[in-house]
């Protein structure tokens, strides 16, 4: 009813005021006043390192939208553009600046195996009731149409694209309408199937988050203050609609906490690197994380789930003719290949492209070390290195580089908060508990005509769960024999 609606006209503040009233909250809720030199309260405001960044280049696109909305003077045009570029390029050089921070301080994480339990300034329930709170607010701010100030970043995967358009398909021939809809209905079911999946996987997070501090952390409270502090961050708000920024960063959320299933956790991540380009490059950190310890399971589905993700978008675009055109356009595309030149809007256009070449060798020889070093991994490393690679890619990708924060703000969010894990690893794989190792070793048997052999590591571990009689017992049942 018309009457009601001022209870639905709920406005979340400008990126600005959002920016202090979000530090703010994170300073009372989480700070530990008693210990204000700790790594945690660093860390905490470390992650507001990246919104002035954001803020500087909000502020060059409204002014360039604000050119000829009034008439000017070719010399006031022209003023105005170079204030643009200006800004846009400060904005890029602040973006990758706390980029390079955090990928330095996910490197020393690695060494960081002592970490004290800290306790939040609020209790279970209230974090809970804030956490649900902002979260409602959240997705009404989201459903409404031209909210997004930010406006999309970076390209869409097509496997996204097709996604998004065959639910609105779907959504529009299940509404019974005898007549074709106008393309404004399109529009407008398109940004609520986008919206819908965004807000779903927002959740997934949150869920996520405290599921990781419930089960891995030991500490339900924990989990909940990750949940809390996902959305009270101000990237969270600022790109809220952002569906290829999103999707793929709670699968690979979900994969961390399915780490115990191997086979799980590869299923998620290659459904992830189905749906976008990124998730493909942590394919051999996480195998090496399952090295000897499910690595088999882990390959299988990771490349049955992204073989299957890419083979059903395919499929769709061969059926409507396209699939050539976007193959096409995908060899063209700059973005991900360093040796031609950028054309989209990033730091690149600012600084020479031919320094593009250096920083992506740097990526990959650090990208190489990641997969081997350390070894074995145990779950922090496997974050904190995953955080690498994500905050990695920023530097070298030319289509607004630097804004896909909520790529790794999840993981962030995991290592800061996370407590000692460093005997957090997967099982290892034996005959007893893995199928595939069974299956491999009775196959290699059958092929040399001899009988499965038995792991060191197995009969190590049927030596410990073996119960070994007593003296006793063996002195009485001789004793009773020859008694007897």
């Amino acid at each position: 009813m018309a009457i009601f609606a001022f209870l639905t006209e709920f406005n979340l503040p400008n990126a600005t005021t959002w920016f202090y009233f979000s530090l703010l909250l994170v300073i009372a809720l989480f700070f530990k006043f008693t210990r204000l030199l700790s790594m945690r309260n660093w860390d905490l405001l470390a992650l507001f390192l990246l919104a002035p960044g954001f803020l500087l280049i909000q502020d060059a696109s409204h002014l360039k939208a604000s050119i000829y909305s009034t008439p000017r003077t070719p010399e006031e045009i022209a003023a105005i553009k170079s204030t643009v570029q200006s800004l846009t390029i400060y904005g890029y050089v602040w973006l990758i600046s706390a980029s390079g921070y955090w990928l330095i301080r996910c490197i020393v994480d690695l060494a960081m195996i002592r970490r004290p339990a800290l306790s939040t300034n609020l209790n279970f329930s209230g974090l809970a009731w804030l956490a649900i709170a902002l979260f409602a607010f959240l997705t009404v701010v989201a459903f409404r149409p031209n909210r997004d100030e930010f406006g999309p970043v970076g390209r869409g995967p097509i496997a996204l694209q097709q996604v998004e358009e065959g639910a609105a398909k779907l959504v529009s021939t299940s509404q019974l309408v005898s007549e074709p809809q106008d393309p404004e209905s399109q529009r407008n079911i398109r940004f609520w199937v986008s919206r819908s999946v965004s807000m779903t996987c927002h959740l997934a997070i949150l869920v996520g988050l405290v599921m990781i501090g419930w089960r891995h952390f030991g500490d339900p409270t924990t989990g909940m203050a990750m949940a809390a502090m996902h959305v009270l961050l101000p990237y969270t708000a600022f790109m809220v609609g952002q569906v290829h920024h999103i999707l793929p960063a709670a699968l690979i959320l979900w994969a961390v906490f399915t780490f115990r299933h191997p086979g799980l956790s590869g299923l998620l991540l290659g459904v992830a690197a189905g749906s976008s380009f990124f998730p493909l490059l942590l394919f051999p950190l996480w195998c090496g994380f399952f090295w000897n310890r499910g690595a088999t399971r882990f390959s299988c589905m990771f490349v049955l789930a992204a073989v299957m993700s890419l083979s059903m978008t395919g499929v769709v675009l061969w059926w409507q003719g396209q699939l050539q055109q976007v193959i096409q356009e995908l060899w063209l595309q700059h973005d991900w290949q360093p040796w031609k030149i950028p054309q989209n809007e990033s730091i690149w256009t600012g600084v020479h492209w031919a320094y593009r070449m250096p920083v992506f060798i740097a990526f990959l020889a650090m990208w190489i070390v990641g997969t081997f070093w350390p070894a074995p991994k145990n779950l922090a490393q496997l974050v904190a290195q995953t955080a690498v690679i994500l905050l990695g890619i920023q530097f070298w990708y030319t289509d607004q580089g630097g804004r896909y924060v909520l790529w790794y703000l999840p993981l962030l969010t995991v290592l800061v908060f996370r407590p000692n894990l460093a005997e957090m690893r997967p099982s290892l794989a034996t005959s007893e508990r893995d199928w595939m190792v069974r299956w491999r070793k009775a196959i290699t048997s059958r092929i040399r005509g001899t009988e499965p052999s038995v792991s060191t590591v197995e009969v190590r571990q049927t030596a410990i769960r073996t119960p070994v009689k007593s003296n006793s017992g063996v002195q009485k049942s001789w004793s009773e024999s020859t008694s007897g």
